[in-house]
């Protein structure tokens, strides 16, 4: 399945300086057994009504419950949360 994270950071935020070390943080995923494979996009428009960053991984569904608890998961939603403000989750298969 991919799943989909995708955020918008609170105004202010450099977002290219967090492109690099959030793809670090989601490369480490792919030692959970089922996770294929991880692409970290950035918007290429700078309208106000966009989202900035893009996360797709590709992972068996049954990797899911591994992704949640691990650690690097956590990890990016405590380090970034709190610059955050908005974020949609989408799971779809292949």
């Amino acid at each position: 399945m991919k799943h989909y994270i995708i955020a918008k950071f609170i105004e202010g935020t450099d977002v290219k300086a967090l492109a690099g070390p959030v793809k670090k943080i989601f490369d480490e995923t792919l030692a959970i057994p089922g996770v294929h494979g991880v692409d970290v996009k950035l918007s290429n428009s700078d309208r106000a009504n966009r989202f900035d960053i893009m996360i797709i991984m590709d992972m068996d569904r049954e990797a899911l419950p591994a992704y949640d608890a691990f650690q690097p998961h956590i990890r990016w939603k405590t380090e970034y949360g709190n610059v955050i403000a908005k974020k949609a989750i989408f799971d779809c298969d292949d």
